[in-house]
């Protein structure tokens, strides 16, 4: 099985299992000490991912959000169960599975799997990102060519995260400068700046989970990835997604 298609094994396997619980009325909520929710469909559709990896590539690591990192090869899958827990256990549909494949510290793939929007998006290094609708069709994804600031449509997640950054009058100034400013909030506002419909995606306190899988669908359509101000890593908290023609303007922003 190529990586690619375990990819999306393991996404298949983990929408089955956040859907059955989403919604469910028995759905076990816990705040983790970090003071974020976890649910048991978290836990368990990681603890699903985890076994068919080791199934189907045992000699490969895994770093994930609820258990403990395993990261002993140069082959790190890189798991977010639930991206947008606090939506999944609300009842609002705007959640996914975030599935990303490291070799030698280069995220080559990844697949992000919405199943209550009915949509799943992909790619590949060199062989672009697509994305499957509602009506199982796949198209290939592709930015935005906006290139003035007035022109352009961007999304950020939190208004406490860009508070907490010491960011909020900067961010309130781009609103006043750019056609339209919206909260799309986690993965998607990224799968909409992939799919042309945003020019710049920015948010906060992320970890490696919430960030490696939605690199490659950006790149791949276009665009361009980077830590808010700087080169991204590993340790990367604060992200810039673009366009790509307009990264060096939207970083510039915020240096200012």
């Amino acid at each position: 099985m190529k990586d690619l298609d375990l990819a999306m094994a393991l996404a298949d396997a983990a929408d089955e299992i956040s859907l059955a619980r989403f919604r469910a009325l028995d759905l076990n909520i816990e705040t983790k000490p970090d003071r974020t929710p976890v649910t048991d469909a978290d836990r368990a559709v990681e603890a699903k991912l985890r076994e068919l990896i080791a199934l189907y590539r045992p000699d490969d690591a895994v770093i994930g959000e609820e258990y403990a990192n395993t990261e002993t090869s140069n082959r790190v899958w890189i798991i977010d169960p639930i991206d947008g827990t606090a939506n999944y256990l609300r009842g609002v549909p705007v959640w996914a599975s975030l599935i990303a494949l490291r070799v030698d510290g280069v995220i080559l793939l990844s697949v992000v799997s919405a199943p209550a929007l009915g949509r799943r998006w992909w790619a590949e290094r060199g062989a672009g990102a697509f994305t499957k609708d509602v009506d199982g069709s796949v198209r290939v994804c592709q930015v935005s060519k906006v290139s003035a600031l007035s022109d352009s449509s961007i999304s950020f997640n939190s208004i406490q995260q860009w508070d907490r950054a010491g960011l909020m009058d900067e961010l309130v100034e781009l609103t006043r400068n750019v056609w339209r400013d919206r909260a799309y909030g986690d993965f998607l506002s990224y799968m909409y700046l992939a799919e042309g419909l945003l020019e710049m995606v920015s948010e906060h306190d992320l970890k490696i989970y919430d960030i490696a899988a939605l690199v490659p669908i950006v790149e791949e359509a276009g665009g361009e990835f980077s830590a808010l101000g700087s080169e991204l890593t590993e340790e990367t908290s604060s992200v810039l997604a673009t366009n790509g023609l307009m990264h060096a303007t939207f970083q510039d922003w915020f240096r200012a």
